[in-house]
C-alpha cells in the first residue's frame, strides 16, 4: 500500500468513525502503521530509481542503447541502439514474428510504407482526432501533455501557472515532391496499422484466404510527443510490432479472449516477468474512436505501472471507412458467396518498451565468489551474444591457438559468439554476465593437452561443465534451444 493510499484509507475509516471501541481501536493502530508506511514508500521508490539508473548506466556502458544524436547535444525522445542493443531488438523481433507468424497458417506478412497517402489519414480519423491535450508554462514557457501532470495547475520545473489545456496533433506532417501545398501533404504514420488494412484487398486477391486470418508487420511509427520521457518508453520514433486479425462480427468475444491468452504466453515466451504484469479493462469513455473494447497490458516498470501492450476490437470501423473514402469494395465473400465487412482483432505490442520490460525483467544482482555480481537474466535464444571463447592465458600461444580453432567452428553454427582474451578470467565472466551471455567456453591445458574438451560456464549459476571438443556444438544447441517449440 502506498503512503497516499493509506491516507486515503484513515480519511474513509475516521468519517465512518462510530463510538465504539473497536472503531477506536483500528484507527489507532492505524495511525500507528502510517510512519512504518511512510518509510517502506520512500524506501521502494529509491530502489526502484536506482534500478533505472542501473538499466540506463549499463546501456550505454556496454553498448545497448546511446542517445540519439549525443555529439550535438541529443533530441528529446530520440535514441540509437548499438551494436548489443541491435542484436537483442532483433532478436525479440525475430522470436515475436516467429511466434505470432511463421508457426501460424493464418498470418499473412507484409512490410508497407511509412509515407502514405494523406487520405489514408484522413479517413482512419488521424488527422481530425489524433491528439494529445497540451499546456505551456507561462513562465518557462515548457509545454506538457496535461494528463500527465501531477499538478494540473503548477509547472513542475519552475513553478509558473499553465494557461489553457489544447489539443496539439501528434503526428510528424511533411510534403511529398518538389512542391509545398496542400496536396502534397503526407506524414510520417503514426501507427502501422492503417498499412494492413489499405493493403486488405491485395491479401484477398493474392492468397484468397478464408476467415479468420491475420495480417502482420513489423516497422516504424514516429509522434511528435510533447514531453517523451522514461528513456526508451515514450520516445516520437519507435517500432511497433502488430496485426490485425480478421473475423466475423459474431465471433469477436471468442477470438477476443484467444488473443488475451496467447499475448500472455508471448510474455513468457521473451522473458518478461509475469508478477510485474498486470491486465487493466479500458473504461467505455476512455476508448478509442475505433474501439467497442480495449485491454491493456501494463507492466510495473520502476517509473509506475505503464501500459506495455494493447489488444483492441476495432469492429469493421477501418475497412469501412477506408471502402467510403477510397470508392473501392473492402467487402470479403466466404465460401457460400456471402458477402459482408469483416471485423478486426488488433493485439499490438510495442518493440522498444518490449525490449526496455525484458531488460528491466532480466536484471540481477547476486554475489559470486564474494564478490556482488550484476548480470542479465536473458533467455539464451534472445541474447545478444549467444557464448564467448576463451583462452584460459592469453600469453600461452597453444591455448590462443585452440581458443580461436574451436571460435572459429561455433562462428560458423551460431554466428552470435566473440572471442574474449582481454584481462583475467575472472573479469571475462563477469564482462560476458553483465551483457546476458548464457554460456563461457574456456580452453585450457587439460583441452590441448589430454583432448578432454572445454569447459561450459553457465551465467546464472557459475557452474562448469567440460564438454568434449565434437560434443560442443550439438551441447550448446540445446542449452540454446534455437529450434523453439513455439
Amino acid at each position: 500500500m502506498s503512503i497516499s493510499k493509506a491516507f486515503a484509507y484513515l480519511t474513509i475509516v475516521h468519517d465512518a468513525q462510530t463510538s465504539t471501541r473497536t472503531g477506536k481501536n483500528n484507527i489507532t493502530r492505524l495511525r500507528q502503521t502510517l510512519p512504518c508506511l511512510h518509510m517502506c514508500y520512500h524506501s521502494r521508490m529509491k530502489k526502484e530509481s536506482d534500478d533505472m539508473e542501473k538499466i540506463v548506466s549499463l546501456c550505454k556502458r556496454r553498448g545497448f542503447i546511446y542517445p540519439g544524436s549525443e555529439i550535438y547535444g541529443g533530441l528529446a525522445g530520440t535514441w540509437d541502439y548499438g551494436p548489443l542493443g541491435v542484436l537483442l531488438k532483433n532478436n525479440i523481433r525475430d522470436l515475436w514474428w516467429q511466434f505470432f507468424v511463421l508457426s501460424r497458417d493464418d498470418m499473412y506478412g507484409i512490410d508497407s510504407a511509412i509515407l502514405m497517402n494523406q487520405k489514408v489519414w484522413q479517413a482512419s480519423g488521424h488527422v481530425g482526432s489524433f491528439a494529445d491535450p497540451m499546456v505551456e508554462c507561462f513562465k518557462c514557457k515548457r509545454r506538457f501533455r496535461s494528463d500527465q501532470l501531477d499538478d494540473q495547475k503548477k509547472c513542475s520545473e519552475c513553478g509558473g501557472q499553465f494557461g489553457e489545456a489544447r489539443q496539439f496533433n501528434m503526428m510528424f506532417k511533411t510534403n511529398v515532391g518538389p512542391t509545398e501545398n496542400s496536396d502534397t501533404v503526407s506524414y510520417l504514420r503514426p501507427e502501422t496499422a492503417q498499412g494492413m488494412f489499405v493493403n486488405f484487398k491485395n491479401v484477398i486477391d493474392s492468397f484468397h484466404p478464408k476467415l479468420p486470418f491475420g495480417i502482420a508487420q513489423i516497422g516504424k511509427a514516429f509522434r511528435n510527443e510533447i514531453s517523451p520521457r522514461d528513456f526508451t518508453f515514450r520516445s516520437r520514433e519507435f517500432e511497433i510490432m502488430e496485426f490485425e486479425y480478421f473475423i466475423r462480427g459474431e465471433e469477436w468475444e471468442n477470438s477476443f479472449s484467444y488473443w488475451q491468452k496467447e499475448m500472455m504466453r508471448w510474455i513468457e515466451t521473451v522473458g518478461i516477468d509475469k508478477d510485474k504484469v498486470k491486465e487493466v479493462e479500458v473504461p467505455n469513455e476512455e476508448l478509442a474512436h475505433y474501439s467497442k473494447r480495449t485491454t491493456d497490458i501494463y507492466f510495473d516498470f520502476p517509473f509506475g505501472q505503464k501500459e506495455l501492450y494493447g489488444l483492441a476490437y476495432r469492429t469493421d470501423f477501418d475497412l469501412k471507412n477506408h471502402s467510403a473514402s477510397s470508392g473501392i469494395d473492402l467487402k470479403f465473400s466466404d465460401e457460400e458467396h456471402n458477402i459482408f465487412t469483416p471485423h478486426v482483432i488488433e493485439p499490438t505490442f510495442g518493440l522498444d518498451r518490449t525490449f526496455l520490460a525484458v531488460l528491466l525483467s532480466a536484471y540481477s544482482e547476486d554475489e559470486m565468489n564474494g564478490e556482488v555480481r550484476a548480470y542479465l537474466k536473458l533467455k539464451p535464444n534472445i541474447a545478444p551474444i549467444k557464448m564467448a571463447v576463451f583462452p584460459l592465458l592469453k600469453n600461452k600461444p597453444i591455448l590462443v591457438d585452440k581458443a580461436k580453432e574451436i571460435y572459429s567452428g561455433l562462428k560458423k553454427e551460431f554466428k552470435s559468439v566473440i572471442f574474449d582474451d582481454n584481462g583475467n578470467i575472472g573479469k571475462r565472466y563477469r564482462r560476458q554476465d553483465e551483457i546476458g551471455t548464457p554460456y563461457c567456453v574456456t580452453i585450457d591445458f587439460d583441452t590441448v593437452e589430454k583432448s578432454v574438451g572445454a569447459t561450459v560456464r553457465d551465467r546464472d549459476t557459475g557452474k562448469q561443465e567440460r564438454v568434449g571438443e565434437k560434443e560442443l556444438v550439438e551441447y550448446i544447441r540445446e542449452k540454446i534451444n534455437i529450434q523453439l517449440d513455439i
